[in-house]
């Protein structure tokens, strides 16, 4: 499966950008999704995660409350709607795709299928 991120960009402390990750080539549905990020000179992290319908997900504890995944089937498409942004969540922005589990999982290693990232930069 092909992964594409967008939405990334300059927002101020407390601002909110909707990510989105369209994916192709295979049946998106088979797929539990996740969003992680890396910061610069630190590793990449998990964000988010959900399960293969949405019904079930999973978020970082630094986010909890403020971000929320979301995935529409029909267009192929997984969201991260982030919220009450902070200059500690700027990092690029990763979309990955896990073909081994329906689940929401944090597992980086269980990710197959990486997006090329979008750079969500916040100032204060």
């Amino acid at each position: 499966v092909q992964l594409q991120a967008s939405g990334g960009g300059l927002v101020q402390a407390g601002g909110s950008l909707r990510l989105s990750c369209a994916a192709s080539g295979r049946t998106f549905s088979n797929y539990g999704m996740g969003w992680f990020r890396q910061a610069p000179g630190k590793e990449r992290e998990f964000v988010a995660a959900l399960n293969w319908n949405g019904g079930s997900t999973s978020y970082a504890d630094s986010v909890k409350g403020r971000f929320i995944i979301t995935r529409d089937n029909a267009k192929n498409t997984v969201y991260l709607q982030t919220n009450n942004l902070v200059p500690e969540d700027t990092a690029v922005y990763y979309c990955a795709a896990t073909g081994r589990v329906l689940y929401a999982t944090t597992r980086q290693g269980l990710y197959g299928y990486w997006g090329q990232g979008t750079l969500v930069t916040v100032s204060s």
